[in-house]
């Protein structure tokens, strides 16, 4: 099998994304980049997330019920760490600095406690669509696939998003995503701008933000029901993941 089937292979076909992306597995760009990382794993690599992993974002959020789009820009580069949702964790991971800033945010906008692990899972299945701009990366080489053609293919999911769904809230976090945000028509959707919760930015006014109430707010207004950013336990989490 041709590399880009394989990973053309990786995205469910009853999420409602290959409809809309299927024909980026046929271009050049697209080729180009399942090549390399067939490459890099012929090298002897170690790429994360693993395959099966790749694809998260989408096959945990079905298109059809995408209500908040939070943007990342590359997978964690750690051992056992990236499992394909953005600033996600494996459950039996403690969280990264960025993502317990972004669990203080959430217990001083909302209430909620921080949870015991950082895994996002339940997010993204309530229709929380955790996009990183680049969607693999080698084991301690922060962003070494950045520029391979990644983030041609992830704005084209945004640009499916902005053009299929009506009234998405987006969260774009530091300039990074603000500058993927350029797809966005802020006319049909919600678009809330701050900075990126890392530890060097934070304090420049992500704490404060209320992204996640406001988020919520939002999407009453439409209609819909909030996003509990509440999360399981981690007993639960892990206990389900050896089921999955």
């Amino acid at each position: 099998m041709h590399p880009v089937d394989v990973l053309a292979h990786q995205i469910k076909p009853d999420r409602g994304w290959k409809e809309h992306l299927g024909e980026e597995f046929s271009q050049p760009y697209m080729q180009a980049l399942a090549e390399f990382l067939s490459s890099e794993e012929s090298a002897g690599k170690t790429l994360f997330p693993d395959s099966a992993h790749c694809f998260n974002a989408l096959n945990s959020t079905p298109l059809d019920q995408v209500r908040v789009v939070i943007l990342g820009q590359d997978p964690y580069h750690g051992p056992g760490q990236a499992h394909g949702l953005c600033f996600s964790v494996r459950p039996d991971v403690p969280p990264p600095p960025s993502l317990v800033n972004v669990f203080k945010e959430i217990q001083s906008d909302l209430g909620i406690p921080a949870p015991d692990h950082g895994c996002l899972q339940s997010w993204a299945e309530q229709g929380v669509l955790l996009l990183n701009s680049v969607l693999t990366v080698v084991q301690g080489q922060a962003a070494a696939h950045q520029g391979k053609g990644w983030e041609t293919f992830t704005d084209r999911v945004i640009e499916t998003v902005n053009r299929e769904r009506e009234g998405v809230v987006f969260l774009l976090w530091g300039s990074y995503a603000q500058k993927k945000g350029k797809h966005i028509d802020r006319n049909r959707h919600r678009v809330l701008e701050g900075p990126h919760p890392s530890p060097l930015s934070a304090y420049r006014g992500f704490f404060g933000c209320k992204h996640f109430s406001r988020a919520n707010e939002w999407l009453r207004e439409q209609g819909q029901e909030p996003v509990n950013w509440g999360l399981p336990s981690k007993a639960d989490l892990i206990a389900r993941y050896k089921k999955s």
